[in-house]
């Protein structure tokens, strides 16, 4: 295997060269060089081993700024590495740095582009397109990963985040089951949905980091529920592929792209992989119109006590928002989405948050994929 040091002088030097024009990475660490060289002077210590990382800007990294992609934040550094990060260094992992994001992952103006935080700028997308409204906020991730900025970059989902950016730049991109990973040191959005997962190129990275990211954490007692369960199961010889065909095949102008799906699936079972087809969901079209204050209530409790856990600037999402008034030149796009969970937003005891809470679990989980 290449050396460590090797690996990030290549990243570094691939770095120098075409992230002037990508602007995908918002920061690098000053120690990468030396935990390469006590990574080559030991012997292999975990699965990743002098793999190198980079990691999406909402994810703690002890040592380097925590800023969600917001001016408000640029001088925060959190107290300690998230346990996704610990994980990773203990697996032999070299953090080389973060990646930009959608600010606050993509919850702040209602008309905000996906590549776009106040503090981090536009990230350009690899092969000339965009990343456009509703492109999902870890596009700074999957850039860095389409570019071959890392060996595996990491992002974060709540809907959209790491899937769609993963997509749309050619890469893997793997949204793990929430709970499966470790939320501890991720800045929230809406806890009930958040995760944080690999974006890898090939699948078999994405299920080496899996593997990694995953396990029960007492920081996030939510992790202890799958305590003992394995992340990615021994399949060969099993696989079997579902289509969830309702909802997202066959809609208006998507012709060309279902085509490349069908050709994509006929290739998969050529080779030995069992096709069902369909695997709809059955609450799938209630869930593309449902509205709900889930997200707008737990953005605004969980971000007030992340603040508090880590020592931010700010005591709440009131103080942010405060600040953000008093420097509009920050928000181009405006906070619409903040300042409507920060007036709206419910206390997580509230009958009514509770209610759109269960509602939620009723059509995704026991009506949805489980069913």
């Amino acid at each position: 295997m290449t050396r460590a040091r090797d690996r990030v002088e290549h990243f570094l030097d691939r770095i120098a060269r075409l992230d002037p024009s990508l602007n995908a990475i918002r920061c690098l660490a000053d120690d990468s060089r030396a935990r390469a060289d006590a990574c080559d002077a030991t012997p292999a210590s975990g699965p990743l081993h002098g793999r190198v990382v980079l990691v999406k800007d909402n994810v703690a990294v002890a040592g380097l700024p925590l800023t969600a992609g917001a001016r408000a934040l640029a001088g925060f550094r959190p107290r300690r590495d998230a346990t996704i990060v610990a994980r990773r260094r203990a697996a032999g992992a070299i953090v080389l740095g973060k990646t930009n994001l959608t600010e606050f992952a993509d919850y702040v103006g209602e008309t905000m582009p996906a590549e776009f935080s106040g503090l981090g700028g536009v990230v350009r997308h690899p092969f000339g397109a965009r990343y456009d409204r509703g492109f999902g906020s870890s596009v700074g991730s999957a850039c860095a990963m389409a570019a071959g900025l890392c060996d595996i970059a990491i992002g974060s989902e709540t809907q959209n985040s790491i899937q769609t950016p993963a997509a749309a730049s050619m890469v893997v991109g793997l949204k793990p089951t929430v709970g499966l990973v470790s939320r501890a040191g991720i800045v929230p959005l809406a806890i009930s949905q958040d995760t944080a997962g690999p974006i890898c190129a090939t699948v078999a990275d994405a299920a080496l980091a899996l593997q990694v990211l995953a396990g029960a954490d007492l920081d996030d007692t939510l992790t202890l529920a799958s305590a003992g369960r394995g992340a990615v199961a021994s399949v060969a010889g099993a696989l079997r592929l579902g289509v969830a065909r309702d909802v997202y095949f066959g809609r208006a102008g998507h012709g060309e792209a279902d085509g490349i799906v069908e050709a994509a699936i006929g290739r998969i079972a050529a080779s030995g992989v069992t096709i069902v087809d369909p695997v709809d969901i059955p609450s799938a079209r209630l869930v593309a119109d449902l509205r709900s204050c889930v997200f707008r209530s737990e953005f605004k409790a969980a971000l007030g006590a992340f603040f508090a856990a880590q020592g931010a600037p700010f005591a709440d999402m009131a103080g942010l928002v405060a600040w953000n008034r008093a420097h509009p030149e920050a928000i181009p796009f405006g906070q619409g989405l903040m300042e409507a969970a920060l007036e709206t937003g419910l206390p997580l005891d509230h009958p009514a948050y509770r209610a759109d809470r269960a509602r939620d679990i009723a059509l995704t989980r026991s009506g949805g994929i489980d069913a």
